[in-house]
Parts: structure tokens; C-alpha cells; sequence
């Protein structure tokens, strides 16, 4: 008996099967979608969804790529940035985008860059819809590598709720031109403040922009994953420590870029911003390797919700994200931990490109995780981030869902239905000052 027909039948049906793509009601399950056992909060909100992309450019910045004897020469920064907010979608139009993500890692050997493309609930170019009240801007920030589609379930959902949301494809990050470390380490919270800035500027009257009288960047969120979490942490008040600027200073032959983010830099803390009136750190880098130290983390006053798994071997979770939670004493904080989840707690779920025969193990390592599925992790990050954006920056009343018992098992957490509030845990810390 031939045996491929069905050999094909059935790897055709689990790659299906992992993608989350399945028909229901004769409709295509797409990334971001709620499951039946998703959170209350995680559902989609009342508005359709529009995307488009920013090609931007910072300049005179630091060439951190090409030191010559510890001094880097100035050029100007290309930042590429897409956009998701409430749309007017045309009568018979349909509310779906084709996103061009990458596989690889900027032709490292074994592993090629390769372009492949996935759905989203979003219609490119659509036409904005203006309300009365602007929509608070809410900045995402991926990891080393990454790029600006690493989470668009997260992007739709929040656009759908209100929200201008705006990811950055971090230049010398991304997949695509992945570069030496070094340029990570500098830019990652100088591209967030740019772009912070850059909003700004495109959505006054009279910009010619899209955005223009459309976002209230007076009220913004920030998420960082990885990388961009620890530029996020920078961003929001975590100045560098004496070790971090050495360690860069050993990387770069004496480059002092680095200096100006400390937190003992006064310049540092003349460069706060008060429009980020919230932030999520999700599996934030460096705690593990020395970047803050108490004083460093006491600097952060901005409410953070952290997002970790208990088994992250990146950023470390002991020593590492839990180190920065109970170090960051200044601020009212909140650790939602996936027990035996990794570091991928924040990517969209494995595509079927990222599973074809043949390719490294970490294309797929990138969007899952060992023990979670990711598509379950994405509709709990959903309902979190919806419950903590909705209070910081839109004042809604949502602290029941974060008002919990510490361990999901002791009891069903508000918003989930029985028996699924399982595997996870959530803590809390007022600033000092309140205790």
C-alpha cells in the first residue's frame, strides 16, 4: 500500500491544525482570533480596523555600526513603522491584510532570509474614522531580531478597542538586517521616543498625514518584547548602570552612547517623557546581565504590567524579569507569569512557513513555545493588556480583571471561563511610597 498520500494528508492537517486556521461557521480563523476558551476581554472591539505603513527617518544619529577609534560618525536612521486604528471600511470591502513577514536572520549561514506572508483582520489604506475625542497611541517594540509584524494579533485587537497603534521595525533588528548588538543596545529606546515624537508631529492639524487631528499622544502606551523591553524600561525610567555602559564601552573600543541613559546622568533624567502614561514589559533582556542595578530600577515610576514565563532562558526569570519587578519599587507593578513557558510570550503563533522541511529549528522556535500554545498565550495577552491600557489610558473601569488571587488555580480569575484560568499566576506591588 502507497503510504505518501496519507503521509501527506496528515502533515497537510497538522500544520493546519498548529496554525490555528480551521473553519468555523465558514469563517477562517486568522492570528488574533479569540479560541472558545479565550478570555472575556480578548474579544475584538466595536471598531473595524485600518493599516498603514510609515517610512520614516531620524536623523544625525549615531552610526553605532561603523566606530572608528571609539568615536561613531553621524548619518541619519531609516525607522519603518506600521500603523493599525479605527477605520471606515467601504460597504463590500473585506476587513483582511496580507502581512510580508521574514524568516532568517540577515543571511546568518543555515539560515537565508526568506519573505512569507500571513492574514490579518485589518484592510490596508482604509479610511480613518474620526470621533469627536482622539484615540490614545499605544508604541510597540520588538526584539532582537524581530519586526514590526511580530505581534499583530495584539496591534488588531487594540486597534479595534480604540487605540492607535503604531510598531516599529527596529533598523539593524529586524530579520531582515540583523546587525551587530551593540546598535540594539543604544537604539532601542531612541527609536521609541523618535517615533513617540514623530506620532506627535504627524497627527497635527495640518500635517497632511492620515494621522493628522486623529491620536492623542498625551496618552500613551508603550510595549516592549525582549529588546524592546529593555529599551522600554530605559524609555520609562530605568536609567543604565555603570556595568551596562562598561559592557558596551568593552563592545564598541570606548563608544560613550551609552552614558547619556544612566541613571545617574542628568541629562537622563531631563529626557523623561510624560506622555507614556503606561507600559508593558514583556519578557524584558538584561536584568540577568548586570544593566540595572537597585537604584537604576527605582527610577521607574510609569505603571508596568511585566509579562514572563517562569522557564525564560534569555532573559532569565528568577534573577532576571522577577529581579526587575520586585526591584522597580517606585512604580505600581503587575507580574503575570505562564509557568513553564519560555521566553516567546509575546510573538504571534507559528505560521506554516515556519514549519517546512529543511529550515533551522530557531525559525520556528521564534513564534513557539515547548509547553504553551501560542494562540492561547496571544487571547490572554489580549485580555491583560485591554484591562491595563483600559485604565491608564482610557479610564475604564477594569480593575476587577486584575484585582486576583495570585495562583490561577486557587479559584476561576474574572474573565475567564471555568476551569481555564489555569497555569498562571499574577502578582501585584503598589509604589513604596503607597505602602
Amino acid at each position: 500500500m502507497n503510504q505518501k498520500p496519507l503521509q501527506r494528508t496528515l502533515v497537510i492537517l497538522l500544520c493546519f491544525s498548529l496554525c490555528g486556521i480551521y473553519s468555523q461557521s465558514q469563517k477562517e480563523f486568522l492570528i488574533g482570533d479569540a479560541l472558545p476558551d479565550a478570555p472575556e476581554l480578548s474579544q475584538r472591539g466595536k471598531y473595524e480596523v485600518g493599516v498603514q505603513t510609515l517610512s520614516l527617518v531620524h536623523k544625525k544619529q549615531k552610526d553605532i555600526l561603523n566606530i572608528v577609534d571609539g568615536k561613531a560618525p553621524i548619518y541619519d536612521r531609516p525607522i519603518t513603522v506600521e500603523v493599525w486604528y479605527p477605520a471606515q471600511i467601504p460597504e463590500g470591502a473585506e476587513e483582511i491584510v496580507e502581512y510580508t513577514q521574514h524568516l532568517g536572520r540577515n543571511g546568518t549561514e543555515g539560515r537565508p532570509v526568506v519573505p512569507f506572508t500571513f492574514k490579518g483582520r485589518a484592510l490596508r489604506d482604509a479610511k480613518v474614522l474620526k470621533e469627536t475625542d482622539k484615540y490614545p497611541l499605544i508604541i510597540l517594540s520588538h526584539g532582537y531580531v524581530g519586526s514590526r509584524f511580530l505581534f499583530t494579533y495584539l496591534a488588531e485587537n487594540l486597534a479595534s478597542k480604540g487605540y492607535v497603534v503604531a510598531s516599529i521595525d527596529h533598523t539593524d533588528s529586524t530579520y531582515k538586517d540583523a546587525a551587530n548588538f551593540s546598535s540594539t543596545l543604544v537604539n532601542r529606546s531612541l527609536d521609541q521616543l523618535f517615533v513617540l515624537n514623530e506620532m506627535d508631529r504627524l497627527s497635527k492639524t495640518g500635517s497632511g498625514s492620515f494621522l493628522a487631528d486623529l491620536v492623542d499622544v498625551s496618552t500613551t502606551g508603550l510595549v516592549g518584547y525582549s529588546m524592546g523591553g529593555y529599551g522600554g524600561l530605559n524609555t520609562c525610567g530605568a536609567g543604565y548602570s555603570a556595568a551596562a555602559v562598561g559592557f558596551y564601552k568593552t563592545m564598541t573600543g570606548g563608544e560613550t552612547a551609552l552614558d547619556e541613559r544612566t541613571i545617574t546622568s542628568e541629562a537622563y533624567k531631563e529626557m523623561m517623557d510624560p506622555r507614556i502614561k503606561a507600559f508593558v514589559a514583556m519578557a524584558p533582556w538584561g536584568m540577568a546581565n548586570g544593566v540595572w542595578d537597585a537604584e537604576g530600577l527605582a527610577g521607574l515610576q510609569v505603571p508596568t504590567f511585566f509579562i514572563a514565563g517562569s522557564e525564560d532562558d534569555i532573559s532569565g526569570y528568577e534573577k532576571g524579569i522577577k529581579a526587575i519587578y520586585e526591584g522597580a519599587v517606585n512604580c505600581d507593578r503587575y507580574l503575570l507569569t505562564y509557568i513553564n513557558a519560555r521566553h516567546n510570550v509575546a510573538p504571534n503563533p507559528p505560521t506554516v512557513d515556519t514549519m517546512q522541511e529543511g529550515l533551522n529549528i530557531d525559525e520556528y522556535l521564534r513564534y513557539a513555545d515547548s509547553v504553551w500554545d501560542m494562540r492561547r498565550i496571544n487571547n490572554v495577552n489580549q485580555h491583560f493588556v485591554t484591562a491595563f491600557f483600559g485604565i491608564h489610558l482610557k479610564g475604564e473601569d477594569h480593575m476587577e480583571y486584575l484585582n486576583l488571587e495570585p495562583n490561577a488555580t486557587t479559584g476561576n480569575w474574572k474573565g475567564f471561563k471555568p476551569r481555564t484560568s489555569i497555569g498562571m499566576e499574577l502578582l501585584h506591588e503598589a509604589p513604596s511610597t503607597q505602602k
